[in-house]
């Protein structure tokens, strides 16, 4: 459960109560992530954009001839939901896969939170976006569970204040968790305790302040996370 108020709240046990800070305040950061109850530094957040058709539809942009990719620091994970830090912040939730050994162990939800506008320019102007998108809380996860057997029976679900904002899953993905794996073997090592964030799906857009989000990863019509 994500909360959007003026003052942070603490995560606690497995569906972490977290807010959304209206302010320029910095927030509660943090470099880990818990999987099955355990803490866990990640090494690195490797994030995959333009990953769903209707997303890219809903941005008026076009499919990337290979598969975007790029990526957020460590330092980025907070447990407090920010709805501004210097322009409004967009939300973006997204399936996400924790690497051991070379394949994913464990599956969670996580929310990649943009500078949009900053990101635009960036766009235009030919540069990387790490500036949106790198920035100090411009990550969140829920608890990782055991990933199952089949990562194509996934599905995210995010709600905000009851209403089913965004809803989707390797199904609809252009790049599935397999070949995103493959993909990214080729030019980069994957280590144990990275992250990949899979993509959005459509309904993205700005964090309110005073709303309330909840988001769960579904195996099948199982919750197995949020």
């Amino acid at each position: 459960l994500f909360y959007s108020n003026s003052s942070p709240l603490t995560v606690s046990g497995r569906h972490g109560t977290l807010t959304t800070e209206s302010g320029r305040d910095k927030g509660c950061f943090m470099t880990t992530v818990s999987f099955n109850g355990s803490p866990l530094p990640p090494n690195k957040i490797i994030c995959i954009g333009k990953n769903y058709s209707a997303n890219i539809e809903e941005m008026n942009s076009v499919p990337s001839e290979e598969m975007t990719v790029f990526m957020k620091p460590a330092t980025s994970i907070s447990k407090d939901l920010i709805a501004t830090r210097d322009e409004p912040i967009h939300f973006e939730g997204e399936i996400c896969l924790l690497i051991d050994q070379g394949r994913v162990a464990g599956v969670g939800f996580g929310l990649d939170l943009t500078k949009r506008q900053l990101q635009g320019k960036l766009k235009d102007a030919g540069l990387p976006w790490e500036r949106a998108k790198a920035f100090d809380g411009a990550a969140m996860f829920s608890e990782f569970v055991d990933a199952p057997d089949d990562l194509a029976n996934l599905t995210l679900e995010l709600f905000i204040d009851g209403e089913l904002r965004q809803r989707g899953g390797p199904r609809q993905m252009l790049y599935p968790p397999d070949v995103i794996l493959q993909a990214l073997k080729h030019f980069d090592t994957l280590e144990d305790d990275d992250i990949i964030m899979t993509g959005t799906p459509s309904g993205v857009g700005p964090v309110i302040a005073g709303s309330r989000f909840h988001a769960r990863i579904l195996d099948t019509e199982t919750e197995i996370t949020s």
